[in-house]
């Protein structure tokens, strides 16, 4: 079974990873946190420096995602700068007021959105496989839901029952088909089909 250290200090990220690769893909949280700098101008390019950072920190094979929000009304904000989106400010409830304040004026069908995921998998300097994801939706005119985190509440996924609902209001939907879930299930594709020597 393939083993990667995750490239974050985050320890429940690494069980999320857990349970979107079904025991198929071992995620192994890091010993501790190792500061990257993230200075990319693409998810790819983050998503590499924090993978490469661990690697060579830990002389282990290592997992980086980086992912963000594009508002389509808004497409000078978020996107690659999601996280350091008004740093001033902590809390993701207040970027998330600031954001439905801008878009105020904005009808509903110009309140379309996406969420990205970019996922690198660095294996060494010389293998190194990166997948993404995407959900499409549109920004809400209220924060709903406490399951979610970061934008959630304010981002309504494109679904077949068009209810309205947020992510942060659908954690088992999120779990099959949020950005990082369809990242995820591109890169288990290709590890458990690629031939071993492709690796």
């Amino acid at each position: 079974m393939l083993e990667f250290l995750l490239a974050s200090g985050n320890a429940h990220k690494a069980e999320e990873f857990a349970a979107l690769f079904a025991g198929k893909i071992r995620v192994l949280p890091a010993p501790r946190g190792v500061e990257i700098d993230e200075t990319g101008s693409t998810y790819a390019d983050n998503a590499l420096l924090k993978a490469r950072g661990y690697y060579e920190a830990f002389k282990q094979p290592a997992l980086a995602d980086d992912s963000g929000l594009i508002i389509d009304a808004l497409p000078d904000i978020l996107g690659v700068q999601s996280a350091r989106f008004l740093p001033e400010v902590p809390s993701y409830a207040d970027k998330c007021a600031e954001l439905l304040r801008r878009l105020e004026n904005v009808s509903a069908e110009a309140r379309t959105a996406h969420f990205t995921c970019v996922l690198c998998f660095y294996l060494s300097p010389t293998e190194v496989f990166m997948f993404e994801g995407r959900v499409h939706g549109r920004i809400g005119r209220a924060l709903r839901g406490d399951k979610g985190f970061g934008y959630d509440p304010i981002f309504v996924p494109d679904r077949a029952e068009n209810d309205g609902l947020s992510l942060a209001e659908l954690p088992e939907w999120k779990n099959a088909h949020s950005h990082r879930a369809k990242a995820s299930q591109n890169a288990l594709t290709y590890f458990t089909v690629a031939p071993r020597s492709a690796l």
